[in-house]
């Protein structure tokens, strides 16, 4: 993972965020971190449990809308990094789908930064996810606030 990818293949594996947590050891200034994992849900629609999302992206435009979320964090709140990780392709329950780090000085900038970007990116950037149902069906996903 490049430092400045954005977009996996696949479901965000504890590995991978656990190489983020790793990339902000050098990160001395940092007093504190805080993420956000955003996990599939097995969600019932009329009676069929959600078992994946398969999300797709318009590449160019997502990398540059990630971009500019993760500039605004890093001047908005003062950070010292900002990691997003957000899956393209197929993502079962209960794994992983979109990952957000930051890190601060202090600890309040951290929460107020995650929430930021968390809903900046359901608000702007071109994500668009399948719900796969148990009976094969599938629910284009609408983002909820």
């Amino acid at each position: 993972m490049d430092k400045h990818s954005f977009l996996i293949q696949g479901p965000i594996t504890p590995d991978l965020i656990a190489s983020c947590y790793v990339r902000l050891a050098h990160k001395t200034d940092a007093g504190a971190h805080n993420s956000f994992a955003g996990q599939v849900r097995a969600d019932k629609m009329d009676g069929h449990a959600v078992t994946a999302i398969d999300y797709s992206v318009y590449e160019p435009m997502a990398h540059s809308v990630f971009s500019q979320i993760r500039e605004a964090a890093l001047q908005q709140f003062g950070l010292q990094e900002v990691i997003i990780l957000h899956s393209i392709g197929k993502v079962k329950a209960g794994e992983i789908g979109l990952f957000v780090l930051v890190a601060s000085k202090h600890r309040k900038p951290t929460f107020d930064a995650i929430r930021f970007v968390v809903e900046e990116i359901k608000a702007k950037v071109p994500v668009f996810g399948k719900e796969i149902l148990s009976n094969h069906h599938f629910v284009w996903k609408k983002n909820r606030t």
